[in-house]
C-alpha cells in the first residue's frame, strides 16, 4: 500500500513539473524579455480583453499602451490609445520613423484608434524636421 502511495506521490510531482516548464515558455513576459535581448519587435495583446494593456518591444524599448473603449459608427472598438515607455533611458536611438512603424503596427489591428504618445516620446513627435 504505501509503495502505491509513494508511486502515485511522484507521478503528481512528475506533473506538476510537466505543467510548470509548459507555463515557463508560454509566459509573455519572458518572450518580451527575449525579444528585447534579440531587438525585434514582439508585441503582448489580448484583442479580446480591452482592458488588459498593450506591451511591446521595439529596438530594445519596451513600451506599454493602454487601450479605451468608445463608439463608432457600428460598434465599440478601441478607439484611443496611449503609449508610454516603461524606462526612458531605453528611449536611445529611437527616431522618428520607428514612432511611425509603431504606429502603423498598432493601426492595423486597431484601425479606429488614435494613438497618442506620452512624454516624453511626444516632444520627439511635436518637434519639426529640418
Amino acid at each position: 500500500m504505501i509503495v502505491l502511495l509513494f508511486r502515485l506521490l511522484i507521478l503528481a510531482a512528475l506533473v506538476m513539473l510537466v505543467y510548470t516548464i509548459v507555463q515557463y515558455f508560454r509566459n509573455p513576459d519572458r518572450k518580451l524579455q527575449i525579444a528585447k535581448e534579440t531587438n525585434i519587435f514582439y508585441m503582448v495583446d489580448d484583442a479580446s480583453n480591452s482592458k488588459k494593456n498593450i506591451q511591446f518591444v521595439y529596438k530594445r524599448c519596451l513600451f506599454e499602451g493602454e487601450k479605451y473603449i468608445g463608439a463608432t459608427e457600428d460598434a465599440f472598438e478601441v478607439v484611443d490609445i496611449h503609449i508610454f515607455a516603461r524606462d526612458a533611458n531605453e528611449l536611445e536611438g529611437i527616431t522618428r520613423d520607428d514612432l511611425y512603424f509603431i504606429e502603423k503596427e498598432l493601426l492595423i489591428r486597431y484601425p479606429h484608434a488614435a494613438i497618442t504618445w506620452k512624454y516624453p516620446i511626444n516632444k520627439l513627435i511635436l518637434t519639426t524636421i529640418d
